[in-house]
């Protein structure tokens, strides 16, 4: 009966001598998780740092699924805590086996380490800068972050005012998220690496080494459409534009359309008006299979 939107918490117990509570929203913290349920941990101490783990149980008692996170500090005034919008989907839960009376039972464990409880604890790895950013300003500027984002197997160290003045995307994704820890899905390490250096520096990609790795070159206008760089999206088309040929020409069409692409579109059309081109093309499967997924509308003559 709690709507989208509304929490319940937890009574308070001590971690380490600090004080938690379990915030939970039984129909998601906001509408784009609605249906899920969102659980955060949150905490008014800023000492220390904490690892949580949060699993559901079924009725026997052992755990059926099992989230946790990488260790972070506490921020006085976190006003979300930490934890996951979307730890599970209402619909994975099954009455009788992880609802009994309807009521979940999930087991919060956190781990709380304190500096102050070790005269001699070894220095936890520090995360390299994404790229080099010389002198002491960029020295300081690393040492002073305050978003995480997660890509695949790699974490790289942000700055929120710096993502938020480059891309509207990015700003509503950290006002959705209250924990300061971004994922991004789907989107290849390197990737991410080239954007966020874009994004800092305002330096675009090598065209030239991107014309010799079309591959590189469409994840990376695809990655770029996402996150509103006009720019590089715009690099990324001049360089597929030589590549454009009767075998290549329904793919980049396709991809042009789906991310907004005026010039690798231009290109495109130009190849086809080349005469006897446009006949050819429509003799391919690529012309088929672009008349199925995505230009179904259009008219050739």
């Amino acid at each position: 009966m709690v709507p989208n939107g509304k929490a319940v918490e937890s009574a308070p117990f001590d971690v380490g001598g600090r004080a938690c509570r379990i915030r939970c929203y039984p129909n998601g913290s906001g509408k784009k998780h609605y249906g899920y349920t969102s659980l955060f941990l949150t905490s008014h101490c800023d000492d220390g740092t904490v690892r949580l783990e949060l699993s559901v149980l079924d009725r026997d008692g052992n755990t059926s699924r099992t989230r946790a996170t990488e260790k972070r500090r506490f921020w006085i005034g976190d006003s979300w805590g930490w934890g996951f919008k979307d730890f599970v989907k209402n619909d994975d839960l099954v009455e009788g086996e992880h609802l009994v009376d309807d009521c979940l039972i999930v087991l919060c464990d956190v781990t709380v380490h304190d500096p102050s409880l070790h005269a001699e604890e070894v220095a936890a790895p520090v995360v390299a800068p994404p790229f080099d950013l010389s002198g002491e300003l960029g020295e300081a500027m690393w040492n002073e972050t305050d978003v995480t984002i997660h890509v695949g197997d790699e974490t790289f160290p942000a700055h929120r005012s710096v993502l938020e003045a480059a891309s509207a995307v990015f700003k509503a994704d950290l006002e959705n998220n209250g924990t300061g820890e971004v994922r991004v899905d789907d989107m290849d390490a390197q990737v991410f690496k080239t954007l966020l250096q874009f994004m800092y520096t305002s330096v675009l990609p090598d065209k030239n080494q991107l014309e010799a790795d079309a591959a590189t070159a469409e994840r990376l206008l695809v990655a770029a459409d996402r996150y509103g760089l006009e720019k590089i999206k715009v690099v990324c088309e001049e360089a597929l534009c030589p590549r454009v040929n009767m075998g290549s020409v329904g793919t980049m069409l396709a991809l042009a359309e789906r991310h907004g692409g005026a010039v690798l579109k231009k290109a495109c059309m130009e190849f086809l008006s080349i005469p006897g081109n446009l006949l050819s093309f429509m003799a391919t499967e690529g012309f088929e299979e672009l008349k199925r997924t995505q230009l179904g509308c259009w008219s050739f003559t």
